[in-house]
């Protein structure tokens, strides 16, 4: 089969690989379907994921068909239509018991990272009674495919972690997909203002369109002095920080409102500085997760019920042939203007 293999940092090839077998019992093998590319993945081909080593297929969603099963998978047969969670969950763990699938001590976030992914034409799902989700007759499978990651990260990580309440002002810094999912999700708790911050003005236009109701240009600097004249100075109730770099953390410290809650989504591979000295007595909240995909469900009853479009996300389309030219788009999305990209096997 072809795949698209990590090969050290800066280096990804599109090979040719052994279709993968049932390894557990509790495995499925699915032909990929669609699939898509993700920042993190971005930040593995950086190297700054030391768990993913040379030689791993990446990605880690997607759509597909079930092509065999192990026996003790119960809820998937051969043929059935899926989609795959990027975190697989053995379900029994303690961490799973209290829905830290991310943290399951056998699975969690291991496709396209510790074992092969979904950028291929087959892909092995641990947990597959767990780790996949039927899809019905007439489903939109590239919507679908956005729930594999992007939407459960941006609404779990940014939108639930940062405790976003109806009236509540939200800063979201970093308007890439991931911070457009926050934004698309956020709206399900009517904050009265989201702001969105970003250096790319084709992204905020976007963010407009999606439902932000104001915008900041980072370029010049002074994006801190932007929101805090926009909030008359009382900084915001909730600051997600969506991209992964020191610089967009200290920004979320230093617009976060007193009582406020600062909810880390990006992967960031330099240390940040967390500035205590100014915080101390501010009575913030900050967390940092991996996506659990415990809103999968929700969040496609959400989409099949239309009160989402996360199509909107989609830019660009490509075939696994061409899977290298997706990266080199996606990776210049400033240039390309690309959000997230469909690769299709066929």
């Amino acid at each position: 089969m072809k795949a698209l293999v990590y090969q050290g940092p800066g280096k990804i090839t599109l090979q040719d690989r052994p279709k993968p077998e049932i390894s557990a019992p509790t495995d499925a093998i699915v032909r990929v379907l669609k699939t898509t590319l993700c920042g993190t993945d971005l930040h593995i081909v950086k190297g700054d994921v030391p768990s993913c080593t040379p030689g791993r297929i990446l990605g880690h969603e997607g759509v597909g068909v079930v092509e065999a099963v192990g026996p003790a998978v119960t809820a998937f047969k051969k043929g059935d239509h899926v989609l795959i969670s990027c975190v697989s969950s053995c379900g029994k763990c303690a961490y799973c018991r209290k829905q830290m699938y991310s943290h399951c001590t056998t699975g969690g976030w291991i496709l396209g990272n510790t074992i092969d992914g979904t950028q291929a034409e087959f892909v092995r799902t641990p947990y597959a009674d767990n780790s996949l989700y039927p899809i019905p007759n007439g489903a939109d499978e590239e919507a679908l495919v956005m729930l594999s990651d992007i939407l459960p990260t941006g609404f779990e990580c940014g939108v639930l972690n940062g405790q976003i309440q109806p009236g509540a002002t939200v800063a979201i810094v970093g308007s890439g997909p991931i911070g457009l999912a926050a934004l698309l999700t956020a709206q399900f708790f009517s904050p009265a203002e989201i702001i969105m911050v970003d250096l790319d003005d084709n992204r905020l236009a976007i963010a407009k369109t999606f439902g932000a109701t104001q915008v900041v240009n980072s370029t010049d600097g002074k994006a801190v002095e932007a929101v805090m004249k926009l909030t008359e100075n009382r900084g915001v109730d909730t600051a997600i920080e969506a991209v992964g770099i020191p610089a967009t953390f200290e920004m979320c410290e230093k617009i976060v409102a007193a009582g406020g809650h600062i909810a880390n989504i990006g992967v960031h591979g330099k240390k940040v500085d967390l500035h205590l000295e100014t915080l101390w007595d501010r009575n913030i909240s900050i967390t940092t997760r991996l996506v659990d995909t415990a809103t999968i469900p929700m969040l496609f009853k959400t989409v099949q019920a239309k009160k989402i479009n996360p199509t909107l996300l989609i830019t660009h389309h490509f075939t696994l042939d061409a899977i290298l030219e997706a990266y080199e788009t996606f990776g210049n999305a400033a240039k390309t203007k690309a959000l997230k990209v469909i690769v299709t096997m066929a």
